[in-house]
């Protein structure tokens, strides 16, 4: 199984570019799990249920926790959107509701 991955906008990429290269480095191996394996880890891969089709990577470093917001279209086609590193238990609500803000502008510029 193969998934192709997508940037929407810059949002990914300003956040990884921001990062140091050994975190970069992480986010990459993460992101080929996803991208490759057919069941991937909930450790690194989760659905948010209270979300219309928002789904977590999870980047966990020594000294970060990282997560990165993503949605599906068309299968297998996986759309980044925003990135934060998680200070808190609780992932906050604001990043969530911009992924769905970034999910639907996304659907909306396909139909246009």
């Amino acid at each position: 199984m193969v998934r192709k991955i997508v940037l929407y906008k810059n949002y990914f990429l300003d956040f990884y570019e921001s990062q140091e290269p050994k975190v970069q480095e992480k986010i990459e191996y993460v992101l080929d799990l996803v991208r490759f394996e057919r069941q991937i880890p909930k450790k690194f891969f989760k659905f948010l249920e209270t979300t219309d089709g928002i789904y977590e990577i999870r980047v966990i470093t020594t000294f970060k926790s990282i997560r990165v917001f993503c949605f599906f279209d068309e299968g297998n086609l996986v759309v980044l959107a925003n990135c934060l590193v998680k200070k808190t238990q609780k992932t906050p609500k604001n990043y969530i509701k911009l992924a769905e803000q970034i999910q639907k502008e996304y659907l909306k510029s396909k139909k246009g």
